[in-house]
């Protein structure tokens, strides 16, 4: 075991504490007060670790933390401190570490990550080229943060996201995400006097559903699947309006197009019925060719610390990797806490994994500061 990783371990009781103060301080994405409250305790965490403050950025309400040290061009840490638990979640699922576990609302989805990153941090002794991006909305999308992501990502040559891992894989390639709202507007009638004076959206409902099923394409790994609908007011009422959700997961951005053209050309079925699509693309697929000689570096690196093999995995999921990604820079993303149940009940995060994954980071991080570009690195 290195130096870097030594420390790391040593320092594991102090990450814990971190991770635990940032678990007690709920986050849930659109309460913007609990969101601020935990931005304040990350930008104190990372103070300390790093000597530095951020610069505090505030997206229509909504915290996103930077920190730039020197010229901060060379490697971009990314990540985000919101969680999809409401407030009060912590006293049902309260933060315990018990049979070399950790669990806790929104532990593995990433306040882990976070902590990490910082502890990394804090055993380099030169920062120099290195920022980190910590927003508050990636959760539900990253409506606020997007454009600060992309800009974050252009002006550097490779990009760590400090998301959880896939049951310990880093996540080198992640699928596109689209997501669409159709509304259908008929006319009503009255279901038993005079049904066919009616044009019953639940019908066209019907319809849609089955046709954009059918814009799937197993082959090229394509999902359209539609989720949540809505129609009708009364039973003997001809509907006259209608509401459907549809989420989308592509590998390729060709996909991604060929599915918004088809969605947005779809026909109505029954005369008289209108569609409206809102929506589209919302994340980029992050591609393996995105994220192949970082993981190559990681593999070494993992082996250089004494760790043992590395795996690297596709995942269905996005994140904001999806969005550097896209910018065009080299992204890896899955580098923060290794565990599981992210979004229920079981979240929980291995204790044993939490340093040596910190250790990853630094030495990732050592790297790419010391060492210029190689291929395929932005220069």
């Amino acid at each position: 075991m290195n130096a870097i990783a030594t420390a790391l371990e040593a320092g594991l009781p102090g990450l814990l504490a971190d991770i635990e103060a940032l678990v007690r301080t709920e986050s849930p994405s659109e309460d913007l007060a609990a969101v601020a409250d935990c931005a304040r305790v990350v930008a104190g965490l990372g103070t300390r670790l790093t000597g530095a403050a951020p610069e505090w950025l505030d997206g229509s309400g909504r915290p996103a933390l930077r920190w730039r040290f020197g010229s901060g061009d060379r490697v971009l840490l990314l990540g985000h401190f919101d969680t999809v638990w409401p407030v009060g979640s912590v006293a049902g699922h309260p933060f315990e570490v018990a049979g070399g576990r950790l669990t806790g609302p929104g532990c593995f989805d990433m306040k882990a990550g976070v902590a990490q990153l910082f502890h990394a941090l804090s055993v380099l002794d030169d920062l120099d080229g290195v920022s980190v991006l910590l927003t508050g909305d990636e959760e539900i999308g990253s409506p606020t943060s997007r454009a600060l992501i992309e800009a974050e990502a252009r002006r550097t040559r490779a990009v760590l996201v400090l998301e959880a891992s896939e049951g310990g894989a880093l996540k080198t390639a992640r699928k596109g995400v689209s997501g669409y709202e159709l509304s259908i507007a008929g006319r009503a009638a009255h279901a038993g006097l005079e049904p066919h004076r009616g044009v019953n959206t639940t019908v066209e409902l019907a319809h849609q559903v089955l046709a954009l099923s059918a814009l799937a394409d197993p082959a090229t790994g394509t999902t359209v699947t539609p989720t949540v609908t809505s129609s009708g007011t009364t039973r003997n009422t001809v509907p006259d309006g209608a509401r459907l959700l549809v989420d989308v997961r592509v590998e390729t951005a060709a996909e991604q197009e060929r599915v918004d053209r088809a969605v947005r050309a779809l026909p109505p079925v029954l005369a008289g019925a209108s569609l409206t699509f809102s929506g589209g693309p919302d994340r980029p697929p992050l591609q393996a060719s995105a994220s192949a000689e970082l993981f190559e570096l990681a593999r070494s690196s993992y082996q250089e610390l004494g760790f043992g093999p590395l795996r690297g995995v596709a995942v269905g999921g996005g994140s904001d990797g999806n969005i550097t990604a896209g910018a065009g820079t080299p992204t890896l993303d899955g580098l923060g806490a290794v565990g599981g149940g992210a979004h229920a009940d079981d979240e929980h995060v291995l204790v044993a994994e939490l340093p040596r994954r910190a250790a990853l980071v630094a030495l990732l991080v050592a790297s790419l500061v010391r060492e210029p570009p190689a291929d395929g690195v932005r220069s």
